[in-house]
């Protein structure tokens, strides 16, 4: 299984970006091989559509979960169609945040936002 995390830094220490379209890397864990990858986010500097495009990055990552703070509609309506399931992340970093989905503390995302279309989010 594969997690997705957005990422600010390529390190495991790092906090949870706040923004999905726009991180920088996505941090990938995989449970098979405890190993992490981190993705280069090339939606992040997208004029417009980041969301849906940074979703089609996890989309082709094979990711089984996303974790983030929160998601665009449209972002949103991209990974449920691919069958990713989305948690909120909490306020800490990268790995701690892998540890609270590993021991099932952390809760779907719910909350979905309209996106930012245009206004840089």
């Amino acid at each position: 299984m594969k997690i997705a995390i957005p990422a600010g830094r390529n390190n495991l220490s790092a906090d949870v970006y706040a923004s999905l379209a726009r991180a920088p890397f996505f941090a990938v864990y995989d449970t098979d091989t405890t190993g992490v990858e981190f993705i280069d986010n090339s939606a992040a500097s997208s004029q417009g559509g980041a969301g849906i495009k940074a979703a089609q990055i996890l989309v082709d990552s094979h990711v089984d979960v996303l974790i983030t703070p929160r998601c665009g509609q449209n972002a949103a309506d991209a990974i449920n169609a691919a069958k990713i399931q989305m948690y909120k992340s909490i306020d800490h970093s990268i790995s701690d945040n892998l540890k609270a989905w590993e021991e099932g503390k952390l809760d779907l995302l719910n909350d979905i936002h309209p996106g930012f279309h245009g206004h840089g989010g």
